[in-house]
């Protein structure tokens, strides 16, 4: 139980901080990476409004002719040349270092000229190809081959502006690949914390439940002595004096006292103690502890049938294992409908699983008080004081010993039964014992 809190502590810490982790990375990545290139399209789209034919006159338009700029923000910034929407990148080291590429083609298709740097991983022909691509679609400007492009009307020609996108998309890989890196060496370290933290969060929690199974144990033992004490003494006083209605209640109250006790020490037994494991034969297991059921159905009016299927092995203890199928079929017995039937069922599902569920008529148990089923002292009708011994603590005691054997119980309720099923890992049979099958 407390492993399973722990898991739980563990898992929503880590959640939150994975989260959290991933939402700064991608704020942090996708703003840089749209930074950059946002600036990288504006150098381009300014690289293009200055771009002249060769032969033109190497003077600039008039509208991209610098004007006098007033006192305010340096040239090369938002808003540093006024009347303008582009900033001034020609005279940034960002915009002198960056490489460009340009084709112009006149409006009939023909190439006017093409510049393409001395140092180039590109050749003419491939800028070209590229070129005549970004006219006839419909884009002004993207990425072709981690290379930015940016379409402008000369006036007579366009021309397809190329910028290199390759540093940035190196060094935003890089700062992408080290970021997870260090982020997931924060996050197994952040794990380990949580794991200490939800050790120390439990650790109260486990302490008083230690010490309350601890109590439970210690007060059946040393009522044990006494109620036995009192047994003893009213067995020998009947012997004396005969029937008594007093002497009877007695005897009747230490008996469900000592059945009380009895229960208790059970459980306590069953969540302290580490029960010896072995093979054990769920099938012949199952149907001897159903005999005895047999002649109380019949007593009690109700009919009953067992479907059991042969050589199904667990590894677990025998005497916890019949524990479970008495408690559930004594639960079947003392709250299935009258002249109604019993069915105890034992089967293999997939590979891996047996599955014990026993079923009878009865009124449906809503959802919300079906876990509640297997708390200690629940009993659904508040009226009942622990009558033939029932003291709710028959299905805790089953819980118990199905989590020791790494089980699952439940409690289903359709077609006007309730229905309780065990799922138990199954074991490979002996060798020995499948050859005298054969």
């Amino acid at each position: 139980m407390f492993k399973k809190s722990r898991r739980k502590i563990v898992a929503s810490i880590m959640a939150v901080l994975v989260f959290l982790w991933a939402a700064t990375l991608c704020t942090i990545y996708g703003s840089s990476y749209l930074e950059v290139s946002r600036r990288n399209r504006e150098m381009l789209a300014r690289h293009a409004e200055l771009y002249l034919l060769p032969g033109q006159d190497n003077v600039l338009p008039k509208e991209a002719v610098p004007k006098e700029v007033p006192a305010g923000p340096e040239p090369g910034r938002e808003g540093g040349r006024p009347g303008s929407d582009i900033p001034r990148f020609e005279d940034t080291p960002a915009f002198q270092l960056s490489t460009f590429y340009s084709v112009a083609v006149s409006d009939s298709g023909e190439i006017l000229s093409v510049t393409n740097p001395k140092i180039s991983v590109h050749e003419d022909g491939e800028l070209e190809a590229m070129a005549l691509s970004v006219i006839n679609g419909r884009k002004q400007t993207g990425v072709k081959d981690n290379l930015i492009y940016h379409k402008a009307d000369k006036g007579g020609y366009t021309l397809v502006a190329f910028m290199d996108n390759t540093i940035m998309q190196e060094s935003m890989t890089t700062l992408f690949r080290y970021t997870l890196i260090f982020g997931a060496l924060t996050i197994l370290a952040l794990f380990f914390l949580a794991v200490y933290l939800a050790r120390r969060i439990v650790a109260p929690l486990e302490e008083s439940y230690r010490k309350q199974r601890q109590f439970i144990s210690d007060a059946g033992h040393e009522l044990k002595t006494p109620v036995s004490v009192v047994n003893t003494n009213a067995e020998l006083l009947f012997r004396e004096i005969g029937e008594n209605p007093w002497l009877s209640n007695i005897r009747y109250e230490n008996r469900r006292m000592e059945a009380l006790i009895g229960q208790l020490l059970d459980l306590a037994r069953t969540e302290h103690a580490v029960p010896v494991m072995e093979p054990v034969d769920l099938s012949r297991l199952t149907a001897g502890e159903a005999l005895p059921f047999e002649a109380l159905m019949f007593e009690q009016g109700l009919g009953f049938s067992c479907e059991i299927a042969d050589g199904l092995y667990v590894y677990g203890s025998s005497t916890q294992l019949k524990q479970i199928v008495a408690i559930l079929l004594d639960n079947a017995l003392c709250h299935c409908t009258p002249e109604k039937d019993v069915i105890l069922s034992l089967k293999k599902e997939g590979r891996s699983l047996s599955i014990l569920s026993v079923g009878n008529d009865g009124a449906p148990i809503p959802p919300s008080e079906r876990e509640q089923l297997f708390e200690r002292f629940y009993r659904r009708d508040p009226a009942r004081t622990g009558g033939a011994g029932h003291y709710g603590l028959g299905l805790a005691i089953a819980k118990a010993i199905v989590s020791a054997h790494r089980g699952k119980i439940s409690v289903d309720c359709r077609d006007g039964r309730v229905i309780f099923t065990v799922s138990l890992p199954l074991l490979r049979p002996p060798q020995n014992e499948t050859d005298s099958s054969k």
